[in-house]
């Protein structure tokens, strides 16, 4: 049994070119800019904001990792949740810089990250807030905590945009 091909167009993948260069005949080639590599993402608003989370989370990550401990599981398991963190925003950084939800449409790719940044911020706090109560005055502990609240504010930023992005717009997309 054969099912017919299907269009499943998202607010991410959707282009006037839907199959690539030279899907059909007579299509133009891509242009330059419809490449692999999205030479702009760097430069907008949530690219910029994936990179200072990637950096805060780094900075946080190796404050901790330098400081002498008073409480191994409270700072090992910041140390888990900020790595974690770090990894997953710099695969969704990878995946829109080189334009791989248009490879995978199969996924959600809005919906993902708003996901990931629901559970990974809330994880974040809390290793945060732990961190805090347990530092005991250690500098290295204290700046930690504190870049672990900053990446806190900057995931809950990212969190608006997500939602903005794929439960606003898809609803609006709906009704039209």
């Amino acid at each position: 049994m054969s099912h017919g091909a299907g269009l499943v167009r998202t607010t991410c993948s959707s282009s006037s070119n839907a199959f690539g260069p030279g899907a059909g005949a007579g299509q133009p080639s891509a242009s330059p800019s419809e490449g692999l590599l999205d030479p702009d993402y760097p430069r907008t608003h949530t690219g910029l904001l994936k990179v200072a989370q990637m950096v805060t989370l780094l900075i946080a990550f190796i404050c901790v990792r330098s400081s002498l401990w008073t409480d191994y599981g409270a700072y090992s398991y910041f140390e888990v949740v900020t790595i974690c963190d770090l990894i997953m925003i710099l695969a969704f950084y990878l995946v829109h810089l080189f334009r791989l939800y248009r490879m995978l449409t199969c996924i959600n790719w809005p919906l993902s990250e708003l996901l990931h940044y629901l559970i990974g911020t809330l994880l974040l706090l809390i290793a945060s807030i732990v961190a805090a109560s347990k530092s005991y005055g250690v500098s290295g502990l204290v700046a930690g905590a504190i870049f672990g609240f900053m990446a806190t504010s900057l995931c809950l930023m990212s969190i608006w945009l997500s939602y903005k992005i794929s439960c606003v717009t898809q609803s609006t997309d709906a009704t039209v």
